[in-house]
């Protein structure tokens, strides 16, 4: 079966009849219409409240999720906890324009991504995006009953998170495993991007967004900048159990100064940590202070694990290091763009679905190894599901 629209198309038609009174033959033309099941590319991805209203639900969610943390009483614990920072949180979204455009910027490049697909890959055509947020709507459940209603019978899973985490890629995973079974979609033929965090697109649209913002520095502030590329933190706790998430993040830093010759100093840095559990450092707001106390003044921040704008860019990066870093004298203080909808990016996300779809891949091996230290059940149960998926290929390609 070829895919290639989604909605009702016309095809004009060529049939050859007999006449019954002359026994001639004579050709009948007329208009048929066919309905093709579209590909579908399901972003994943936590997501963020849309509103000053969604902030609450959005937190009670993530401190719920018992993927990525298991507490006594979480119920009751994930309440109290949401309660108590909502007010705080929403401040901070009130700053940046009364929510997070993260979901505008997925639809955005959804949009643009499954047009390329359907270019480059019309054998597969055609394509369309399902947004699977985690914590906020459009959540799993709403983009598999979607595609349900759609019919689709192929669905490649597609991480919005550049370096895998068992706290972000694999707690999405685990929720689509749950979800897949309550819509009974164990059918589908469903595979998995799980990281890319050195694919040469990516690794030129991040490179491109430094060069971009480095010439707004002078010839001489732009040879003493630093690189400050920082990316979400983590528990140690978590990165002791063996989360592979540091060294994928690191390796994506390579690559980008590999791409950049190395023409500046930089620094791999970490931010959000909460609460007073040792996190992954240096802090980038610490990195911030040490260099500006060190007389440097050109510092220039790269958010390395995130695909768009949200709170970490716009509040934390933006208004809160921006703030710091001002207070501390640095006075060439700039922060590279984010992906967003930048054509370099969009031409990324359609190669790697591309050349996904041409490896006849279910998942990568990676993703099959699980944390040394892993306690969590629900990550056996998602690998053996997807494990089965991977011997039903293999029986489909003898």
């Amino acid at each position: 079966r070829q895919h290639r629209s989604m909605t009702w198309h016309s095809r004009v038609t060529f049939r050859l009849f007999s006449d019954i009174s002359t026994k001639k033959p004579y050709l009948f033309w007329g208009i048929t219409k066919i309905h093709y099941r579209p590909t579908a590319v399901v972003l994943t991805n936590m997501g963020g409240p849309e509103t000053l209203d969604d902030v609450q639900s959005f937190l009670h969610n993530l401190f719920s999720d018992r993927d990525i943390m298991k507490l006594p009483f979480q119920k009751y614990l994930a309440t109290y906890i949401s309660t108590r920072r909502t007010p705080s949180i929403k401040e901070q979204y009130a700053q940046i324009g009364g929510g997070s455009p993260i979901l505008s910027w997925t639809r955005k490049q959804g949009e643009a991504m499954e047009k390329l697909l359907d270019e480059i890959s019309p054998e597969t055509a055609p394509h369309k995006h399902y947004i699977a947020f985690r914590y906020v709507e459009p959540y799993t459940d709403t983009a598999l009953k979607e595609m349900k209603k759609d019919n689709v019978e192929r669905a490649i899973v597609f991480t919005q998170y550049p370096q895998y985490s068992c706290s972000t890629t694999g707690s999405s995973l685990n929720e689509l495993h749950r979800s897949i079974q309550r819509h009974g979609m164990e059918n589908l033929k469903w595979s998995i991007i799980d990281r890319w965090p050195k694919h040469p697109g990516f690794i030129e649209a991040v490179a491109g967004r430094i060069e971009a913002k480095l010439k707004e520095y002078s010839p001489e502030e732009r040879d003493d900048a630093i690189i400050l590329f920082s990316a979400h933190s983590l528990p140690m706790s978590v990165v002791n159990r063996g989360d592979p998430y540091p060294g994928e993040v690191a390796y994506t830093v390579h690559q980008v100064m590999e791409r950049l010759g190395h023409k500046n100093p930089f620094r791999l840095v970490w931010q959000s940590q909460v609460g007073p559990q040792p996190w992954l450092g240096p802090q980038t707001s610490d990195a911030i202070k040490g260099y500006a106390e060190a007389g440097k003044k050109n510092l220039l921040l790269v958010p390395i694990a995130f695909t768009s704008d949200h709170i970490e860019t716009l509040f934390e990066l933006d208004l809160e290091y921006g703030k710091e870093a001002e207070e501390a004298g640095v006075t060439g203080f700039k922060r590279a763009e984010s992906l967003n909808a930048d054509p370099t990016f969009i031409k990324a996300m359609a190669d790697i679905v591309k050349e996904h779809l041409d490896s006849n891949e279910i998942v990568s091996k990676e993703w099959f190894l699980r944390c040394p230290s892993c306690t969590f059940d629900s990550c056996g149960t998602t690998r053996d599901f997807f494990a089965e998926k991977v011997k039903e290929a293999s029986k489909d390609k003898n």
